[in-house]
């Protein structure tokens, strides 16, 4: 059994140094992979099932003066951009901000339309309202991304922190 426990150890110590490596360029990539992807289908009329919400709230929160087809291609630039910035690395400070900025958006469909966003305030969100809500990951990925950027990185060993306590439980 002593042994057994050995093998674990020493397989998991390899596993959790892998994720601590890797877990930030793959989060990056990822959560880049969905702006992109997102904000392209946003370029061709109809593929985006966002789309409608989408230019209903920018209607709002612009006070109409923004014509629906230029508030859907600034979306589509602007979620694009978010993306090309998270997959190749680059100018993280901006790319990071222009993503917090447009997920204080996509959160405000809650706000202005309710009655489209759940089914029974606040308890149980529609598909919209969901697809919405799942934005708060994305938005903690932001932050987690965003302690990189001054060259934070994850510690796979404890033993390597003066705290080793979380934060959350003192």
């Amino acid at each position: 059994m002593k042994k057994a426990n050995e093998v674990f150890d020493t397989v998991d110590r390899q596993i959790t140094k892998w994720m601590a490596r890797y877990g930030i360029v793959l989060l990056r990539i990822s959560v880049g992979l969905v702006f992109l992807w997102f904000g392209a289908l946003k370029f061709f009329p109809g593929m985006s099932p966002a789309q409608d919400l989408a230019i209903r709230t920018i209607q709002v929160m612009t006070f109409g003066l923004v014509p629906a087809q230029v508030a859907l291609y600034t979306l589509a630039t602007w979620e694009t951009l978010i993306g090309v910035g998270l997959i190749l690395g680059v100018f993280m400070r901006e790319t990071l901000l222009l993503l917090f900025l447009q997920m204080l958006g996509t959160l405000t469909p809650l706000v202005f339309f309710p009655q489209e966003t759940f089914t029974l305030f606040p308890i149980a969100p529609t598909l919209e309202g969901q697809y919405i809500i799942k934005n708060l990951v994305l938005i903690s990925a932001g932050i987690v991304m965003g302690a990189t950027v001054r060259g934070g990185r994850i510690i796979d060993d404890p033993k390597l922190l003066k705290l080793t306590r979380p934060l959350i439980a003192r």
